[in-house]
């Protein structure tokens, strides 16, 4: 069974920082590829990082050089440290599971997903 567990987030001002957690089940972070998603009110989803089967990870542009995905072998949790935070990172933060898009940014791609978590930065 794949279970995502999310964690962290909430409420910054425009340059601070916050780190999410996604904690998964064993089977799925041994198995699956993982990766991080957000959606702005009115927006669509769209893929923020990625990590693929060899560790190679992948970021959209609005995020590179401020958002650092990690993971945790021993915790079986995939993290994001979002640093120098601006207004238009504020939405709902999800991270995504599937054992066969890895690297993919595509949220289409994704199978299993976390409950979310929100991060509001305020100017």
């Amino acid at each position: 069974q794949v279970q995502l567990v999310q964690s962290g987030g909430g409420s910054v001002q425009a340059g601070g920082s916050l780190r999410l957690s996604c904690a998964a089940s064993r089977y799925a972070y041994r198995h699956y590829c993982m990766g991080w998603f957000r959606q702005a009110p009115g927006k669509e989803r769209e893929g923020v990082a990625a990590i693929d089967s060899d560790g190679t990870t992948s970021y959209a542009d609005s995020v590179k050089g401020r958002f650092t995905v990690s993971q945790d072998n021993a915790e079986n949790t995939l993290y994001l440290q979002m640093n120098n935070l601006q207004p238009e990172d504020t939405a709902m933060y999800y991270c995504a599971a599937d054992p066969y898009r890895c690297g993919s940014r595509a949220p289409e791609n994704y199978n299993y997903w976390g409950q979310g978590t929100q991060v509001a930065v305020s100017s």
